[in-house]
């Protein structure tokens, strides 16, 4: 055959062939992080997490709560191929195609080199592909947020679209990137001397304060559900990873309450202006929309009664 019988340069060709080659390219790249991920957290050793415990900051988190955050990112991803193939609504797949296209994949890559980079101590490289992974992560949220909104009506691509793609943000731009850009900067101190810990510690409660600020910011503006559990999780998973400075351990018990807080008084406001907006108040008698009453005639025999 010399050409296709179909027409490649009309746009729901194009679309078409978009989403059937997001079908097979983003499935590959979560298997590739997944096993990538594991190999560098079981087989490999020195293992990601021992390299969390040999290389000890004011903003170290807890490996296991860490490990439990990213098999969360990888079911929800799980989810969102599972919605590639069965979605049939055009708005669906649209935001498949144009909202988030191929930055999930070239963020699935980027996490697994990470992984490497993270494992062979190239902490200069882990802290370039953390900062390219947020930027790519960001670039899709964005675009979600920006021209396909979530809706009430689409609640799967809620739940398998926007909430995996924020999920999977909120960790390398709260804690990996920071974490990875200390350790390079060598803001850490020795595992065999505990006592140092209290160093840096300013360091890590600006970046602490600033990181938790701006998702306090996003829960109170978007009412973000995701947004403030997944900060929260972290937040727990910083200070449960002791010792810590002072600074930084009251920030992060300070965000672990306010971020809860937030959500749910952003819930009650909402739903008191929703219901207060839904009060019909009842028509007032001197406004009447009937029309205007003119003198009624008096039976005046009837009223004195007859003469």
């Amino acid at each position: 055959m010399d050409s296709l019988p179909l027409d490649v340069s009309h746009p729901a060709v194009r679309d078409y062939l978009s989403l059937v080659r997001l079908q097979v390219l983003t499935p590959l790249s979560l298997l590739i992080n997944i096993a990538t991920l594991l190999v560098c957290s079981v087989i490999v050793k020195p293992s990601a997490g021992s390299i969390i415990k040999s290389h000890p900051t004011s903003i170290s988190p807890s490996p296991s709560l860490i490990a439990a955050y990213i098999v969360a990112i990888f079911l929800g991803q799980i989810g969102y191929c599972i919605l590639l193939v069965v979605a049939r609504k055009p708005e669906t797949k649209t935001t498949l195609v144009k909202g988030v296209g191929l930055s999930l994949v070239f963020a699935n890559w980027l996490m697994a080199l990470w992984a490497v980079s993270w494992v062979l101590e190239f902490f200069l490289l882990s802290t370039i592909l953390l900062g390219l992974l947020v930027l790519c992560l960001l670039y899709s949220n964005i675009a979600l947020l920006t021209y396909h909104p979530p809706t009430s009506s689409r609640p799967l691509d809620m739940a398998l679209i926007h909430a995996p793609l924020r999920f999977f943000l909120v960790l390398p731009l709260s804690l990996l990137f920071s974490y990875s850009l200390f350790i390079t900067l060598g803001l850490y101190y020795s595992p065999r001397h505990p006592e140092h810990y209290g160093r840096f510690a300013w360091p890590g409660f600006g970046v602490t304060f600033g990181a938790n600020l701006i998702g306090l910011v996003v829960v109170l503006m978007r009412c973000d559900i995701v947004w403030a559990v997944a900060a929260t999780w972290i937040c727990a998973s910083t200070w449960s990873a002791s010792p810590k400075p002072a600074p930084v351990y009251v920030t992060v018990i300070l965000f672990t309450v306010l971020h809860p807080l937030a959500l749910f008084g952003t819930l009650l406001y909402r739903r008191l202006t929703k219901r207060e907006g839904r009060i019909a108040l009842p028509p007032d008698e001197e406004h009447d929309v009937t029309g205007p009453r003119g003198p009624r005639e008096v039976d005046a025999e009837a009223l004195w009664g007859p003469a």
